[in-house]
């Protein structure tokens, strides 16, 4: 008798049920999936299967597969993490977490709120109290990162302007100058400007002498990606301006409770991430990014991301939630739209919202404050160490460069102090030559002097 062939439907790949493919094949007219890619050259297609492992049918198998592979991570909960670069370790309040796992946001995502009621009210009081940290009129709600909120941010001014170049002014982190060009090319041309190898701030002469008619923006940080607070902020702004091009500037939301605001000093747009802000670090993630202007129509109209605000109703003393000119955005005018909007992250700006109304005013200074005296106490204890030096001289918000200069690598230093459940800083020489056997240091909220004198003595033991 012959054997019986048993087809297999994967429990986790939806219509994966043969029966339900042919059905489906059936009433499109299609003999094949492979019909499907008839347009994809045969070189590019992959003969043959992935070279995968076999699937995992039952739900506590795939449980207990994933769980024995997040068994290998070393996380930050069990070690003394200084590492920072972009993502970064604060305390996150309970209550971010609470809400944030309510059914009703926990889905947030995009298109309309069918099923995370409430979605957009606690994203207008986001972008609202966003707004009044920054002082500017104007916050998107949020797109996936940082990164891709500097990228659009640059595109806007370009469409503002009608020009084609832009200026990445100063130490500004590889991943987002990757993806700045990303962004850009090849309709725009980039003009990188190394910052002052004594201060690690922008070299503000170097701006000049590359500004002309053809630049749409410069783009600066303040903290800067090494840590340094940007003491030019307002000249850089100036220069800008005086070529008709615009400024903006990326900012750490947390450090804006004691460092003045981007519009202060005249900033056009200001971006960023919102990571810091009640979110978990969570192998990287996560992350979403903020953009925020003053309410200047030639600005906002160049958003291509959802801007939301509040309305009365026909009831007198009620109000509504939802999109400001919203044929701005590809969602409403498809491939005409001016940047593909995508997907947004609208369940950390809900996060964003809570930790921002936890902390208020007051909460957000004093976490600032605290970063800052932080930083400062471990970057000149640190500099103490015979075989150790503070590499710039401008003042630290919670990061800052250190160089091993006792003739051991950073990634020895690493080792050593990963065998004291210590994570030390970001080896800096790859990304930036001129830093050779620098790492960079990042110091929060977080971390108690006790925490700090535990990574100067594993410092001092490990370089001597």
């Amino acid at each position: 008798m012959a054997e019986r062939k048993q087809s297999v439907a994967h429990p986790y790949i939806p219509n994966a049920e043969p029966g339900v493919r042919e059905k489906m094949l059936g009433e499109i007219g299609a003999a094949s999936v492979e019909e499907f890619y008839a347009d994809i050259p045969e070189k590019l297609r992959l003969k043959g299967k992935l070279n995968l492992p076999p699937a995992h049918l039952s739900e506590f198998g795939l449980k207990r597969h994933v769980e024995g592979i997040l068994k290998k991570n070393d996380s930050c909960s069990e070690n003394l993490s200084f590492l920072g670069g972009g993502c970064y370790q604060h305390h996150v309040p309970s209550i971010c977490d609470e809400v944030n796992h309510r059914g009703e946001l926990l889905t947030a995502y995009a298109g309309e709120p069918y099923e995370d009621h409430g979605r957009f009210q606690t994203l207008w009081e986001y972008c609202s109290m966003m707004g009044e940290l920054l002082e500017m009129d104007v916050v998107n709600v949020p797109t996936y990162d940082g990164l891709q909120a500097a990228a659009t941010s640059l595109r806007m001014a370009v469409r503002v302007t009608g020009r084609k170049e832009i200026i990445l002014a100063g130490a500004i982190g590889p991943d987002r100058v990757s993806r700045i060009v990303d962004y850009a090319k090849p309709q725009i041309d980039v003009v990188q400007i190394p910052c002052d190898a004594a201060s690690g701030l922008v070299d503000v002469d170097a701006v000049a002498g590359a500004l002309s008619e053809n630049v749409a923006a410069v783009y600066f940080e303040s903290p800067s990606y090494l840590g340094g607070i940007e003491t030019a902020a307002a000249r850089l702004t100036e220069l800008a301006h005086q070529q008709g091009a615009l400024s903006v500037v990326g900012v750490d939301p947390t450090s804006l409770g004691v460092l003045a605001p981007p519009a202060s000093y005249g900033a056009d747009i200001a971006c960023g991430d919102i990571q810091p802000l009640g979110m978990h670090i969570q192998y990287g993630g996560g992350h979403a990014g903020f953009i925020a202007s003053a309410d200047d129509e030639r600005i906002v109209m160049e958003y291509p991301s959802r801007l939301f605000g509040i309305a009365p109703t026909s009831v007198e003393g009620e109000y509504g939630f939802g999109d400001v000119a919203y044929d701005r955005t590809s969602f409403g005018v498809r491939e005409e739209g001016k940047e593909w909007v995508g997907t947004a992250a609208a369940l950390w700006g809900i996060t964003a919202g809570v930790y921002l109304a936890t902390m208020g005013p007051q909460g957000m200074r004093e976490l600032g404050e605290g970063c800052m005296q932080r930083a400062q106490y471990a970057a000149q204890e640190l500099a103490k160490i015979d075989g150790v030096e503070l590499v710039f001289d401008a003042t630290p918000f919670k990061e800052f460069v250190l160089r091993f200069t006792g003739g051991k690598s950073v990634e020895e230093i690493n080792a050593a102090l990963r065998e004291k459940n210590i994570f030390g800083g970001h080896a800096l020489e790859k990304d930036f030559p001129p830093l050779e056997n620098c790492a960079l240091y990042c110091v929060t909220e977080i971390h108690s002097q006790a925490d700090i004198d535990s990574l100067v003595a594993a410092i001092e033991e490990a370089v001597a």
